[in-house]
């Protein structure tokens, strides 16, 4: 009877290498489950992003009608009354608008429920941004007809850019398209929340790139 209680103790348990066999198992299921969850929940952050710019953009569209075919409030450019007014429109969005005298954090984006937004000197054109937590950026440009001299020399269109698929490494100021139309940015790899702010675009670190185009956003 010894003999048999003896044996069926040492049967009992997991031997070192089974454990060891064990985690290993553990380890490469989680380094494939983790890129794959984390890219999941990126993707979606980023539809997310998309999807609320797309929604102030339809409202701030429906707000240039109204105006008399223009982006400016009561005849001057107005970037902080024009996101009031589409506040009014979507309660569940916080518009950031960017003007002269603000530090930079005041007008970003920071969250992709929180709009950035700002309107050209001639109030023909308007810039809006929304940061996805990955570190993407995605803008919307609208211009709703020639933008004058003046309005394309200064913020945010400080250096013109062609509406382009091709990917291109950014650093400093990013430029936006000052071509007729709506234009769709997006700028990947940028984890400073501040940069992305409609009235002073900007790309911070190394590896960051944009891509332009006419037909939705590019993929980040």
């Amino acid at each position: 009877m010894q003999r048999v209680a003896t044996i069926e103790n040492r049967d009992a348990g997991f031997s070192l290498i089974e454990l060891l066999v064990v985690l290993l198992v553990m380890g490469i299921l989680v380094a494939i489950a983790v890129p794959t969850f984390l890219g999941t929940t990126g993707a979606a952050d980023d539809r997310s992003a998309q999807s609320d710019l797309a929604t102030a953009f339809t409202d701030a569209k429906a707000q240039f009608e109204n105006n008399g075919q223009t982006y400016d409030i009561n005849g001057s450019s107005d970037a902080a009354n024009f996101g009031t007014a589409l506040e009014g429109a979507q309660l569940s969005l916080t518009f950031k608008a960017g003007y002269l005298g603000q530090t930079v954090s005041t007008g970003s984006s920071n969250s992709a429920s929180d709009i950035s937004l700002s309107v050209s000197s001639d109030g023909q054109g308007l810039v809006m941004a929304s940061f996805s937590v990955p570190g993407n950026c995605f803008y919307v440009v609208d211009n709703s007809g020639t933008l004058s001299p003046a309005a394309t020399a200064s913020t945010p269109y400080v250096g013109a850019k062609d509406v382009t698929t091709t990917r291109q490494t950014m650093s400093g100021a990013i430029g936006l398209p000052t071509v007729e139309g709506t234009s769709y940015v997006t700028v990947s790899g940028d984890p400073d929340k501040s940069d992305c702010n409609a009235f002073t675009p900007k790309a911070s670190g190394s590896g960051i790139t944009a891509v332009y185009q006419a037909n939705g956003f590019p993929q980040s």
